[in-house]
């Protein structure tokens, strides 16, 4: 998958979101929060093809708080059949979610990774998946991207 401009919701390369999800729709997207925590998605229609949250330690999150968000992920993400990501990415699970009240994105990857000495949380959420490809696969390699430009745009090394 390829890192390349545009982006959307700033950490997602357009071409390897349109390449994954099969979206041809155009892209418009909305965020809200601040550098510490938010979401944003794209296009602006329900369901969303793209959700993408973040959450960092500090700023009125606890590491508590933090921990038990990742765990919930984890435990919903294990009874899906969910996969834990590199140990590069982070402490983390991509899923496909079959059922249930998130069924309207059931592509989901989270992962708690360090950034500039924080702990940081970040959601991908795609509601498809073009036909043929691996939606584990490309979640995990979107994470990595997205990782790696939230360093860029947050100004931290991730890791």
């Amino acid at each position: 998958m390829m890192d390349a401009s545009p982006y959307v919701c700033k950490l997602i390369p357009e071409q390897a979101f349109r390449l994954a999800s099969g979206v041809k729709a155009p892209l418009s997207e909305k965020t809200a929060g601040n550098e510490e925590s938010g979401e944003c998605w794209s296009p602006d229609t329900k369901p969303h093809p793209l959700e993408v949250g973040w959450l960092q330690v500090g700023g009125g999150t606890s590491q508590e708080h933090m921990d038990f968000l990742l765990d919930d992920r984890r435990s919903l993400y294990t009874r899906h059949g969910g996969v834990t990501l590199p140990t590069d990415l982070g402490a983390g699970m991509a899923a496909y979610l079959t059922n249930g009240l998130l069924a309207d994105q059931p592509y989901r990857v989270s992962a708690k990774f360090r950034c500039g000495g924080k702990e940081r949380l970040l959601d991908i959420y795609l509601s498809q998946v073009a036909k043929g490809r691996d939606g584990i696969k490309d979640l995990t390699d979107l994470m990595r991207i997205a990782q790696r430009r939230y360093g860029e745009v947050y100004d931290c090394v991730p890791g």
